[in-house]
């Protein structure tokens, strides 16, 4: 599937925004469809199969926050949530339930295309090598399947903590910036929006950590980014430690 061909759902209760949408993507070469409120949105979800889904938060009905919720437990299309209100509550809430973007109104077209090609490129599978990476006894990476085995249990990933985790694991030991982060993971689109590294590093954390209050393998470097452990380090001192405790014959 390329960008251009993408198959995008407007969900919006307002005509003429629907409309506005409709028209600046079909320019862009997406293909799109509408729905009128949430529950037409759930139906276009499961029989239409869109790659993306753009949702208003303000709907009659079922709002854009329990939309999304139904959508999420059939689903795992990009959602980005569109609202005439851009504060920070709404914006961490539909991040915690699910969404993969935020954007608020009114916004230009130019801005909506940006948004919705860096998240078709952000949710696509990252191409990695085959196989597992154990960390430790506690956790272990599995590309193929983009999950990790945290404590013997198998834990799914959303795309964006895998890419971000992939992307930090991929430079382990050394410091990611927030700027660095925010390209590799959301686009160059994103710069300047330190929360967005935050909140998913804070997701990332309670996903994969022993304590996410005291981190074992993502680290903060303050004021700067974040730093994935050193993993061959610690295997090497782990080896070496296990030889010298070995008995002598």
């Amino acid at each position: 599937m390329s960008e251009s061909k993408a198959k995008i759902l407007i969900v919006d209760d307002e005509d003429r925004m629907r409309r506005f949408i409709r028209m600046n993507l079909e320019s862009e070469g997406f293909l799109v469809e509408e729905a009128a409120d949430g529950m037409e949105a759930l139906e276009k979800v499961r029989d239409w199969l869109p790659d993306l889904v753009l949702l208003d938060v303000r709907m009659p009905k079922l709002d854009g926050f329990e939309t999304l919720q139904y959508i999420r437990e059939v689903s795992d299309v990009p959602v980005i949530m569109l609202t005439v209100r851009n504060d920070e509550e709404d914006r961490v809430r539909g991040l915690d339930l699910g969404a993969d973007d935020y954007l608020g109104k009114p916004f230009s077209p130019r801005e909506l295309v940006s948004r919705i090609r860096a998240v078709l490129r952000r949710t696509r599978q990252v191409e990695t090598e085959e196989g597992l990476l154990k960390i430790d006894d506690y956790l272990t990476i599995d590309f193929r399947n983009q999950e990790v085995i945290v404590g013997g249990k198998r834990v799914k990933l959303r795309p964006t903590e895998w890419k971000l985790l992939y992307h930090l694991v991929k430079n382990a030991g050394w410091v990611m910036t927030h700027d660095m982060l925010l390209a590799k993971v959301w686009g160059h689109e994103y710069q300047g929006t330190p929360e967005y590294v935050r909140l998913y590093i804070t997701y990332l954390r309670k996903k994969i950590e022993p304590d996410p209050s005291n981190p074992r393998y993502i680290l903060t470097e303050y004021g700067t980014g974040y730093r994935f452990v050193d993993y061959k380090r610690l295997q090497k001192e782990q080896q070496e430690s296990s030889a010298q405790d070995k008995p002598k014959e």
